[in-house]
């Protein structure tokens, strides 16, 4: 049994082992055929958007492609369709991906002519929804497919139909679009430009160039929301002027780009009657700020926002609605945003999902809890904000793209629910439009009788109960996208030496580095920390280079100072190298000894209790008094600080050399003045004995002769 069971095993192995030969050469064959004779259908044409006549006549139409090298013969066309409208709208997305499983009958119309390669045959449907057996307000399945000869599918293509009797009402669903203008920072340092990509991407036909053309297309369109990164503009504003680019170590002056100056100015007017929705300068990662303890950048951007995006708009613009990278964000970024003054988030629907799955579309409309208090949470709806952001670049994705737009939206008004409900169509940060696509999409939006366009900041909830939902939900994956913690650690160190700039600076309209801080946190870095890196190092050479210029003066071989004797004052100059505007600085000095028993600094004026005031281009002496114990010679560290105690630039060292000369002369004069008081003495005491012998020998001699004396 066991030698049957090993022969028929081996039997088995050596037949799957010749088909496994066989089979790849079938299969390349039928690649090969594939690829000789590949047929492509386009729909390119769908009248009208939405019939409302069960007798009104539906065109649907468009070509046979052979994109194949062979003629195609013998290709049969079929339209297959359903009376009956999807029930949900994942039964309808379930069907556009070919995944459905549900009956349709069709209709067919045979074309006997070849197809000769990089050739196309028109082909076309013409109905009524009578004909078709539709009758409801709903959302119905169409799908082109073709045959060949041998009856098998070739080519498919799915789209959908819209029907709505006339005279049927159904409560409008508020819809808000919103259009996003971001990009990547350019500048680095405010003068700095690192690439010089911005003018180009601003031409027509390029990415900026077209947001501008949607911009003026839909000026006047209702229901949009702009959401424009201040930090775009003000590079777009720096462009227009003379300006600084740096590549390759080289920099170069080039003059201002008119075409960055037209854009900026066509722009302003297109969005004059769009309420503009300011992310934080520079579209910094709140959450990646959140997690690594840059608390203060947040609140900065979004300050900034403000004023920057006021002064080049000349308009107020909304700065307390906030859309979160890519839509999503945690707890720890919502109490930065909301402690920065946020009071609403527009988010993806993973962040924010429903705690259950339902049948119909969820209002927009959520509440968050934050340490500031709750927050309102918009949540963008996924179907509609990938059709606005769609690509359109293959034959008759537009179309099919704008049918869909309409079954969505038909499909939300025609769920049942009673009460009116908001939905939001978000398309991707950084997307790059179709102009022509996008326009027609706002335009219909504004006829279908279903919608009622509205924007972010006049939005409101429906009256129903809220869909309840799950809390933020941010995944391991999320939390792996954000700004590197390297990456932010190099820049907390540059923004640590650069608030020290900050903090000497006495007036406020001092050049600083908040905005060149803001740039290198914007999440137009994530996953590019090599193309960050020469932004980063131009920002932190700079503030190195500020930093720099109010400095303790001398030279190695100037450093010497002198005391003679055994205390004295000894000079040390500051020197406040900044210019213009703003360059007045107030620092400390703080002087210690090396060997404080040899040599004692003494308080001084101008010492770490008072402020030294230096204008811009001036030095500032400062008289340190000194006392030295002894002669010889040792070390002072001498360092600038700031108003706090913080070390600003590098210290200095001085070597200061004590004589004792002072000592040593007091006690030659001591000595001197003693040697000339005992002369004195001796003298006085000399005359003293000189007076008495003179009188004694003068009473002799006055004395009677024989008298004893």
């Amino acid at each position: 049994m066991i030698r049957k069971a090993t022969l028929l095993a081996l039997l088995t192995t050596t037949l799957l082992m010749s088909a496994a030969v066989v089979l790849p050469g079938a299969a390349s064959a039928r690649t090969t055929a594939a690829i000789r004779a590949n047929p492509q259908i386009v729909v390119e044409s769908v009248s009208p958007d939405v019939p409302r006549e069960p007798t009104t006549q539906i065109r649907i139409s468009g070509s046979l492609v052979n994109t194949g090298t062979q003629p195609l013969d013998g290709m049969r066309i079929q339209m297959q369709y359903s009376s009956q409208p999807f029930a949900r709208r994942a039964d309808m997305e379930t069907y556009r991906t070919g995944q459905s499983t549900q009956r349709l009958s069709w209709r067919d119309q045979r074309y006997q002519q070849s197809i000769a390669p990089s050739g196309k045959l028109p082909w076309e449907f013409v109905f009524t929804p009578q004909t078709l057996g539709i009758s409801r307000f709903g959302v119905y399945p169409i799908t082109i497919e073709v045959l060949n000869a041998l009856g098998d599918p070739v080519a498919v293509q799915r789209t959908l139909l819209t029907y709505m009797p006339a005279g049927l009402k159904v409560p409008r669903t508020r819809l808000a679009m919103v259009m996003p203008l971001v990009d990547q920072p350019h500048r680095a340092d405010d003068d700095t430009f690192i690439d010089e990509n911005l003018p180009a991407s601003m031409a027509a036909g390029k990415r900026l160039g077209n947001l501008l053309t949607v911009a003026e297309d839909t000026a006047s369109a209702k229901g949009i929301t702009w959401v424009v990164d201040p930090s775009l503009l003000d590079d777009a504003q720096t462009t227009s002027k003379t300006h600084t680019v740096l590549s390759k170590e080289t920099t170069r002056r080039l003059p201002a780009d008119t075409e960055a100056a037209t854009w900026l100015a066509d722009l302003r007017t297109a969005l004059a009657k769009h309420p503009v929705v300011a992310t934080p300068y520079a579209d910094p990662d709140v959450t990646a700020l959140a997690h690594n303890g840059v608390d203060d950048f947040t609140r900065l951007a979004i300050a900034q926002a403000g004023t920057v995006g006021k002064e080049i708009l000349g308009r107020d613009v909304i700065t307390d609605i906030n859309w979160p990278v890519g839509g999503l964000t945690d707890y720890d970024g919502l109490d930065l945003l909301a402690t920065g003054g946020v009071g609403t988030l527009l988010l993806n629907s993973l962040n924010l999902p429903p705690v259950m799955a339902t049948d119909t579309t969820p209002d927009a409309f959520a509440t968050l809890q934050s340490v500031n208090g709750p927050v309102t949470a918009l949540i963008a709806d996924p179907g509609l904000s990938e059709v606005v952001g769609a690509g359109t670049s293959a034959p008759g994705a537009a179309l099919l793209n704008r049918q869909r737009f309409i079954a969505e939206t038909a499909m939300i008004s025609a769920e049942p629910v009673t009460t009116t409900r908001t939905v939001i169509a978000a398309p991707p940060r950084r997307w790059d439009p179709d102009p022509a696509y996008v326009s027609d999409l706002v335009k219909t939006a504004a006829t279908l009788p279903w919608l009622a366009p509205t924007t972010l900041d006049t939005a409101k909830a429906g009256k129903g109960v809220p869909t309840p939902r799950a809390g933020l939900t941010y995944t391991d994956q999320d939390r792996r996208r954000e700004l590197g913690k390297p990456y932010l650690t190099a820049v907390k160190r540059i923004g640590a030496r650069a608030d020290l700039t900050a903090a000497i600076t006495t007036a406020e309209d001092s050049e600083g580095f908040d905005l060149a801080l803001l740039r290198l946190a914007s999440s137009a870095w994530r996953g590019k920390d090599e193309v960050a890196a020469p932004y980063a190092e131009r920002v932190g050479t700079t503030v190195d280079d500020r930093i720099g210029m109010v400095t303790i003066t001398g030279t190695e071989q100037s450093r010497l100072r002198t005391l003679a004797g055994d205390n004295g004052d000894v000079p040390i100059s500051v020197h406040n190298g900044l210019t213009g505007t703003g360059s007045q600085v107030s620092v400390r000095l703080k002087v210690t000894s090396d060997q404080p028993k040899l040599l004692k600094i003494e308080p001084y004026r101008d010492s770490d209790q008072k402020l030294i005031v230096i204008q811009g281009g001036q030095n500032r002496i400062i008289p340190v008094p000194m006392t030295a114990a002894d002669s010889g010679q040792t070390t002072v560290t001498v360092q600038l600080t700031t108003a706090d105690g913080r070390k600003y630039g590098k210290p200095v060292e001085l070597t200061v050399r004590t004589t004792g000369y002072a000592g040593i002369a007091l006690f030659i004069v001591g000595a001197a003045l003693v040697v000339m008081l005992a002369a004195v003495i001796m003298r006085i005491l000399r005359r003293r004995g000189g007076r008495r012998a003179a009188t004694s020998t003068a009473r002799r001699a006055s004395a009677p002769v024989g008298t004893e004396s």
